[in-house]
This record gives structure tokens, C-alpha cells and sequence, in this order.
């Protein structure tokens, strides 16, 4: 038997709700040739996921969409074969199909896993479309250069994290903003920020000031909101920005998208100090950059110059509250389901 969360609507404006979610159970489907069944070890929990199903990418009625590693049981397929692990796009179920026929969202084309070389989380990770965000949009968009100050929203997250130490790799000065206690200890001691605010800080404006006495070259954004405001009177004239996610502003029940509120705060600050705005599809890097980041990023797990933290929750029944979790700030690291520990 197979069980899967699915949609069970388009979601209203704000934030997720018990009945936006779908419990079922049927039979495991059977795979055809060209297919293989695999059964689900980790789920992917991501903010970019509740903008999909708000938009209708994913239809009601649908399986709850998200990255997975996997292992296969059964293989009609010429590359893989019983015992293989997998990275796929599952969903939030504990049986899927890989290979033809099957949607697999174009830049996230499964592929074979060696645990020997990397914990199999990882692919979910540090290792996985998640690290090349960060990469993508902290080396490829904002190049930042030696003494320049970087400030990294959502600091402690599984992007978070990673953008700021490829950018302290890169010899720039890097300011966090996370939100508990332990979040901001965590960014300055383990992951080796110059410094860390918390946004939750009454003075948080002031706090930030003090922390960027020289402004602020880079700015990785994933938060918006009240995190933005704070940020955009430190931009420096010709600062960079990565535009990577909004999440403080995905339960908004304006009406207005997320972005288009965004844009209208920033767009005079923008215009007057010649700011660079970089919107961040991580799916635009996978032709060119992919093969690259996994080398840097192998080399920089083999050498401990990279420091990556976890968040993982037990059994596929607990996706949607710990999805709720984890946009409302609720995770600390990289949010993954355990659905069968391998």
C-alpha cells in the first residue's frame, strides 16, 4: 500500500490550514517499462512549495510536490536497479515512479546517489538544488569581492547558511539576520558570521546599523517584510541583491503578489542608488553551473570549510504541520521528513 498527502484545494490567502491537506491510501503502482518504484527516505520541505500550490501550479487532487531521495524496489528501467538510491521528485508520498512518462519538473532530472560520498541527505541539501541556490545566487549573481559587506536574511535556513559561507569563502565580511537566540549564536559561532541580528530585536533597525558601519554590498534576500525594511536604508550605491524568497510575506492576504509588494517598497531606493536587483530561479543554473557547484561544494565538505545543519522531523504524517512549521520560522536548518530511515 502506498500513502500520500495530497492537495486538497487551491489554498486561500495566508498561511496553510489542516484543510488544505489530503490523506490517503491506495495500492502502490506498478512500474511499466522504462520505470522503476522507489520508496521515499527524505522529503523536502521549501517555501517555494506553498507558492505552487497558491498559484495552482499543483492542481487539487494532486500529490503534494517536493524533491526526495529515494530507494528503488522494483526497476523496469535501464539505469537503475534494486538497491540504487535516487534523487526525485516523489512528493510527499511513500511510493513513487521514476523515469518515463513521469513528471519530473525538468532541472531536477533524478540521478543516482553514492552514500559513500556524501550522506544521502545532502542531495536535499548542501549537495542538492538548495546548495546551488545558494551558490548560484551568492557567486554567480553578486560576486562578492574581499572586504565588501554581505548581509544574509533567514541566516540560519538551509539557503541561508550556505550563501553566507561561500560568501565568507570569498573573503567578504558576512551579517546575518535569523530570529532566536540560539539561531543567531548559531550563525556566529558555528557557521562563522562576522556578526548576527536578530529581527525579532525591538531595535532590530538600530542593531543592523551597528552591525554594517560601512552599509551593505550584498544583500541575499529570503524574508522580506520588516527584515527588507530594515535592510534597504544600510544599501550602499551599486549593492547587489539576490531576490531568492519573500517568506514573510507568503501568508499576505492583500491580494498583491508577494514580489509585486516587495518591488514597491525597494523600487525608489533601487532607482536612486543604481541597485542591482537579481531575481533567483535556481533552475536557470542547472545547464551551466550545476557540474561546477558540485565539485566546489564536494571539495568544500571534504576540507570542513563548509558547516551545514539538519532539521528533521519523523514520518510522512507529519508533513504538513512541520511544512507550516517551517515557513512561519518554526525550523533551525534545512527541514526534511524522514519518511524511512535508510
Amino acid at each position: 500500500m502506498n500513502q500520500q498527502w495530497r492537495l486538497a484545494r487551491t489554498p486561500a490567502a495566508g498561511w496553510p490550514t489542516d484543510g488544505d491537506f489530503e490523506w490517503i491510501e491506495l495500492s502502490a503502482p506498478e512500474p511499466r517499462a522504462g520505470q522503476c518504484l522507489t520508496e521515499t527516505l527524505y522529503l523536502s520541505l521549501d517555501p517555494y512549495q506553498w507558492g505552487r500550490r497558491r498559484t495552482g501550479a499543483e492542481p487539487p487532487g494532486s500529490v503534494c510536490h517536493g524533491r526526495t531521495v529515494s530507494r528503488v524496489l522494483q526497476s523496469r528501467h535501464p539505469d537503475y536497479q534494486a538497491g540504487d538510491y535516487l534523487f526525485n521528485t516523489n512528493g510527499w508520498q511513500r511510493l513513487g515512479l521514476t523515469g518515463a512518462g513521469v513528471t519530473d519538473f525538468g532541472y531536477m532530472q533524478p540521478r543516482r546517489l553514492d552514500p559513500k560520498l556524501a550522506p544521502l541527505s545532502s542531495a536535499l541539501g548542501v549537495m542538492g538544488m538548495l546548495g546551488l541556490t545558494a551558490y548560484a545566487g551568492m557567486l554567480v549573481q553578486c560576486q562578492p569581492i574581499a572586504g565588501e559587506t554581505v548581509v544574509v536574511s533567514a541566516a540560519s535556513g538551509g539557503v541561508g547558511q550556505i550563501a553566507g559561507q561561500l560568501a565568507k569563502l570569498a573573503g567578504a565580511r558576512v551579517v546575518g539576520i535569523a530570529g532566536d537566540p540560539k539561531k543567531v549564536a548559531f550563525c556566529k559561532t558555528r557557521l562563522g558570521f562576522d556578526d548576527c541580528v536578530s529581527h525579532l530585536d525591538p531595535d532590530f533597525p538600530e542593531a543592523l546599523r551597528a552591525a554594517c558601519p560601512d552599509g551593505v554590498d550584498v544583500y541575499f534576500e529570503n524574508v522580506g517584510g520588516k527584515v527588507f525594511e530594515g535592510v534597504l536604508p544600510r544599501l550602499n550605491a551599486k549593492a547587489r541583491i539576490t531576490l531568492c524568497g519573500i517568506i514573510a510575506q507568503y501568508g499576505d492576504t492583500s491580494g498583491q503578489s508577494p514580489r509585486d509588494t516587495w518591488l514597491a517598497v525597494g523600487e525608489p531606493v533601487f532607482r536612486a542608488q543604481k541597485i542591482q536587483v537579481h531575481p533567483l530561479f535556481v533552475g536557470d543554473f542547472v545547464p551551466s553551473h550545476q557540474a561546477e557547484f558540485l565539485a566546489l561544494m564536494g571539495d568544500y565538505l571534504q576540507q570542513q570549510k563548509i558547516v551545514y545543519l539538519e532539521d528533521f522531523r519523523a514520518g510522512l504524517e507529519v508533513a504538513p504541520t512541520a511544512f507550516t512549521e517551517m515557513l512561519r520560522g518554526g525550523n533551525f536548518g534545512k527541514t526534511l521528513v524522514v519518511v524511512k530511515d535508510p
